[in-house]
């Protein structure tokens, strides 16, 4: 959707203040810890764009909260197994060869919109270590979510992902739906008999770029809408809106946990 149409489907101007009111009435309160998954153009047109989004979060949550949204770097991996889209295979070991190292304070977030890869460079913004998962956090327990993010793993155990369950943290969802929910890759990770994999990036150790080699487990977010609609019908989630964005606002532990079951009770029956 490009600006002049984001203008037209705009009924009422979202401002700073505005998207900071829409918030709070959805829940969002001082001091909550909180990981936002985010579409820009689903609010309608804003007042000062992406960083009027993060302004208004942390006018909420307030630096005695925490602000956490995805930094993933997902080309920053395997490009044998790219599929979208895929590479000529003789290029592989070249890519693999040349891929500049995943550097904390310049590879660029991909895929996930411009709102987490504003927030990316925000003053105080703290990013995790992992070449293709990693997290940025703004406020009181930043620091704590996301150093030591083990490359093994990537989003189970001591991953960003884990130190918000342990935090009681919530999730929104700005105008997208359960699939963009990285939370339930937790639950991927807690369920029973996850196939694992062998996976790789390029990286720095000691100052030299290396291409390491790391284990993690098969993630399938397909799987997350059909999940998420049977999240809705047992547990309690927020539906509202912020601007024109249909947004939903839920406990992260809850989330894990549902599905956890869910995850097992699909496993079981494969």
């Amino acid at each position: 959707m490009n600006e002049e149409q984001v203008i037209k489907k705009t009924k009422i101007l979202n401002t700073r203040e505005s998207l900071k009111k829409d918030f709070v009435k959805l829940g969002i309160k001082k001091g909550m810890v909180l990981i936002v998954h985010s579409s820009l153009s689903s609010i309608g047109w804003v007042c000062g764009g992406p960083v009027a989004v993060i302004q208004a979060l942390m006018d909420a949550v307030t630096q005695e909260g925490t602000l956490v949204m995805p930094a993933h770097s997902g080309n920053y991996s395997d490009p044998s197994k790219w599929q979208n889209p895929p590479v000529p295979k003789e290029w592989i070991n070249e890519i693999k060869k040349t891929m500049p190292a995943f550097e904390e304070d310049i590879t660029p977030t991909s895929g996930i919109g411009v709102i987490p890869e504003t927030f990316r460079n925000f003053p105080h913004v703290i990013r995790s270590s992992h070449p293709a998962m990693s997290f940025c956090a703004w406020g009181k327990y930043a620091r704590e979510i996301t150093e030591n993010h083990s490359i093994d793993y990537s989003l189970g155990k001591n991953s960003p992902l884990e130190r918000v369950y342990d935090l009681d943290g919530y999730v929104l969802l700005l105008g997208v739906g359960f699939g963009n929910n990285t939370s339930f890759h937790l639950s991927e990770y807690r369920a029973t008999n996850p196939k694992t994999e062998k996976l790789g990036a390029p990286i720095l150790n000691k100052g030299i770029r290396v291409w390491q080699e790391y284990d993690d487990i098969e993630m399938d977010s397909d799987l997350f809408e059909e999940l998420g609609e049977d999240f809705e019908k047992h547990s309690k989630a927020t539906i509202g809106y912020i601007g024109s964005a249909e947004s939903k606002f839920f406990r992260q532990k809850a989330a894990v946990d549902f599905g956890q079951s869910w995850i097992n009770n699909k496993r079981a029956q494969l």
